[in-house]
C-alpha cells in the first residue's frame, strides 16, 4: 500500500473512535450532565464519516480520475468506519463501567 491510504485508513480509525473519547457534543460545546447521549456520539460518528469519505474524494482528485461509486461503495465504507468505531465504543460502554 502506498502512503496516502495509510494515512487515510488512520484518518479513518481515529476519526471513527473520537465520539467516544471526547465528551463534547460536535467537539465543541460541553455536555450539560458532563456524559454524552449515544444519539449525540452517533451523530458525530455520521459526520465525521462523511469528512473522512471527503477527505479520500479530495485526496483521489488529486491522485487522479474520480471513479464513479454506486451505493454499493458507500455501505461498505459505512460498515468499515463502525468497524473501525468498535474499540471506542467498548471503551466507552463495555469496558469502563
Amino acid at each position: 500500500m502506498n502512503t496516502p491510504v495509510i494515512a487515510l485508513l488512520l484518518t479513518a480509525l481515529v476519526a471513527a473512535n473520537l465520539p467516544f473519547l471526547i465528551e463534547r457534543i460536535f467537539f465543541i460545546v460541553p455536555a450539560k450532565d458532563k456524559h454524552k447521549a449515544l444519539g449525540w456520539r452517533l451523530m458525530e460518528l455520521i459526520m465525521l464519516y462523511f469528512v473522512v469519505g471527503g477527505v479520500g474524494f479530495l485526496l483521489q482528485r488529486k491522485l487522479g480520475p474520480v471513479q464513479h461509486q454506486n451505493w454499493e461503495f458507500y455501505v461498505v465504507t459505512a460498515c468499515l468506519f463502525l468497524v473501525m468505531a468498535y474499540p471506542g465504543f467498548v471503551y466507552r460502554y463495555l469496558w469502563r463501567r
